[in-house]
């Protein structure tokens, strides 16, 4: 396999980091915005002393993800098999095309954004989550190539655990709920996101999306629909809210279930600054007129003035301490009796910052796409169109992941 990697922030970095000790690729491009991103990720494994380190097997390009006919043609002429997307959802949508036009396989981590209904944003959907590339699901079958869509931890790993939930732990799903938690500290910072601030913004201020089987696809208010949920390996409960999220637009297509909800545990304190951010206008994108240094005036958008004054998330790992855990709750029937299960994933910092040097959230949404690689290079997922993780058969995919070194679990609930 040949791969293009789009993105050398922290995800991608992490990326290159967990590649470097499988062998089933030859060839792995690092591009990005930046040159100088990419040839430090590309440095870090060819001089580290992992498996597969100074290989020559990566190399580092420049490139814009928003010139879709630039990104089209480095998949040609370095003869990629598949585009790797870890950018953030503003470039999913050239990336996507690109490799639809190289004749390339594609995966992501986030999807095509939503944008809310004019009129009843907290009742009606918009434009969903992924909605743009559905629409271009005939034109990937036709091609005979995969668009593999949702394929970080969450959405991804947590599509996996639904749907082999369904397929061999139930008879009959009443609710799924994705359900994200962690005890992560970062010292020496007031307020540190551990992932990607414009990302997260986007997330948790847009109206989340809920599913039921008698309504299909509705609307909350933000941070709506609080409950405490206990997290294993000594998370214990933490407080989630509704958020917007792909596995709520994902799930029903493949798996049959009642309901089906994400809740993200954010903390009182969190909300209260993402409010206050709402409040402000600084989540917005939209432009603004600002004086620069030279007194001329400068348009910048107030959710990237807020990103760069924030710590970069793949900056934190020697700061931070904890774990976190991605997982999937499933209430129904088997063999005719109740049954509720809690499958999750968790990652703790001191461990992926002394075995990979990256920090635990990052790596643990970074080892989930190179699985899923290793599984299209060798064959075992391949299928055509625009496709779930949940699409696919889940336990080739759990079965990797615990080779990784990385352990997943299951908890009877009650």
């Amino acid at each position: 396999m040949r791969v293009l990697l789009v993105g050398a922030g922290g995800v991608g970095t992490a990326i290159t980091r967990i590649a470097a000790r499988r062998d089933f690729f030859d060839h792995f491009v690092v591009a990005d915005y930046d040159l100088a991103r990419a040839e430090a990720a590309v440095a870090a494994v060819d001089t580290g002393t992992g498996a597969g380190a100074g290989s020559g097997r990566f190399i580092a390009r420049r490139i814009d993800a928003s010139d879709e006919a630039a990104v089209a043609a480095l998949l040609a002429e370095e003869r990629c098999d598949v585009l790797l997307n870890a950018t953030d959802p503003r470039f999913v949508i050239p990336l996507f095309e690109a490799a639809l036009a190289a004749d390339s396989h594609y995966m992501d981590m986030a999807m095509s954004l939503s944008r809310p209904h004019p009129g009843r944003p907290y009742a009606e959907c918009g434009i969903k989550l992924g909605d743009e590339q559905f629409a271009r699901a005939g034109a990937w079958e036709k091609s005979g190539r995969l668009a593999l869509v949702g394929m970080g931890v969450e959405p991804g790993l947590s599509d996996v655990f639904a749907r082999y939930a369904a397929d061999e732990l139930f008879d009959e799903i009443e609710e799924i709920g994705i359900r994200d938690g962690a005890n992560l500290t970062v010292a020496g910072h007031e307020f540190a996101p551990s992932f990607n601030i414009w990302t997260t913004i986007e997330e948790c201020l847009n109206p989340p999306v809920v599913y039921e089987r008698d309504r299909g696809w509705f609307t909350t208010e933000p941070f709506s629909e609080p409950e405490v949920f206990d997290f294993p390996e000594g998370i214990g409960a933490v407080e989630c809210v509704n958020v917007e999220h792909e596995e709520v637009l994902l799930v029903p297509r493949w798996v049959d279930a009642r309901r089906v909800t994400f809740k993200y545990g954010l903390g009182e304190d969190f909300i209260a600054k993402l409010k206050t951010l709402h409040a402000l206008g600084l989540d917005s994108t939209e432009p603004v007129t600002v004086r620069g240094a030279d007194g001329a005036p400068v348009q910048v958008s107030p959710r990237d003035v807020v990103a760069a004054c924030l710590p970069d998330p793949a900056t934190l790992g020697e700061r931070m301490a904890g774990k976190t855990c991605a997982g999937t709750w499933v209430k129904g029937t088997k063999d005719g009796r109740p049954r509720e299960v809690y499958l999750y994933h968790v990652v703790d910092n001191q461990w992926s910052m002394r075995e990979y040097g990256s920090q635990a959230v990052v790596w643990q949404t970074a080892v989930n796409p190179v699985v899923a690689l290793e599984l299209l290079a060798g064959g075992v997922w391949a299928e055509a169109g625009v496709l779930g993780p949940e699409a696919l058969p889940p336990r080739p995919f759990l079965d990797l992941l615990t080779a990784y070194g990385s352990p997943w679990g299951v908890r009877e609930q009650g």
